[in-house]
């Protein structure tokens, strides 16, 4: 069994908390490959057990941070490697335990008492090429100017959905309900559910409100303001240009997102954290 490990890099205690991790890990007998961003922030681990993100060929990778890292960590790594979220963030939607769990959650792991949780995601097309990473939380397509708002047409199995003029559009999976697409006024949706949400982002019209369609749908957008570019921004993370022509589209990926969870608890783990937010 071999492990990679990931940490917050602003954070010294994540930092720290990741050596005791890597610590516990080599003396235990396992193999481990350390990020080497991680290890740029605290160079006292091996540099024979380091690597880039990109590279990890691991059996679990051990992210110590908030969704944030999670996120980078899901959009650098090239396998479908199972996560485990140890939270150094704010609230940590995403991670499954808190720091004075890590140890114990570690060796539950070891010992194979856990099941995995998969979660879908979402691709982006532009102009029928797939050139930007998937999305975990959300695809948001939005105004290029702040407080400029873009008039956007979208599509739904090739129907006609809405015409909105707004600030943007989210388009979100139910992991990433709780984030942007939240704060959009969009609902929570349990992660559990092969669902997207379709949030405008401020506008205009009253009657442009949130909607649930099924994970399958095909979803094209198409920017009416043809004087006027876009920002695509995927997870927070990525962020691109576009210019106004450019024809967007959005589907289920064939790629998901998993997590390495010790029980099936939804409830009251996420409303109590949504309280938390709010």
């Amino acid at each position: 069994m071999k492990f990679g490990i990931v940490a917050r890099r602003d954070k010294k205690a994540a930092l720290k908390l990741a050596y005791r991790v890597y610590d516990f890990l080599k003396v235990s007998g396992y193999d481990v490959c350390v990020d080497s961003d991680t290890h740029r922030h605290l160079p006292e681990f091996q540099e024979a057990d380091v690597c880039p993100l990109e590279d990890f060929d691991v059996d679990f990778i051990i992210v110590i941070g908030g969704d944030g890292t999670i996120l980078r960590v899901e959009h650098r790594t090239k396998r479908e490697i199972p996560i485990l979220g140890i939270n150094m963030g704010t609230l940590g939607f995403l991670t499954e335990v808190e720091p004075h769990e890590a140890f114990f959650a570690l060796s539950k792991l070891i010992e194979g008492d856990y099941h995995i949780d998969e979660r879908i995601k979402l691709r982006t097309y532009l102009n029928g090429e797939n050139t930007v990473p998937d999305a975990l939380n959300e695809v948001a397509i939005l105004t290029g100017i702040p407080g400029k708002i873009i008039h956007l047409r979208y599509y739904i199995e090739g129907g006609l959905a809405d015409e909105i003029r707004a600030d943007g559009l989210i388009v979100s999976t139910p992991t990433g309900s709780t984030g942007y697409s939240m704060s959009a006024g969009g609902p929570f949706v349990d992660p559990r559910l092969d669902v997207v949400v379709i949030a405008p982002l401020a506008p205009i019209a009253l009657s442009s409100r949130p909607m649930i369609i099924p994970s399958y749908s095909t979803i094209d957008v198409r920017n009416l303001a043809l004087e006027r570019e876009i920002i695509l921004a995927i997870d927070g993370q990525f962020y691109t240009y576009l210019k106004p022509e450019t024809e967007i589209t959005i589907k289920l990926s064939p790629r998901r997102t998993k997590f390495v969870r010790f029980t099936d608890e939804v409830y009251p783990k996420y409303t109590a954290r949504l309280k938390n937010r709010f």
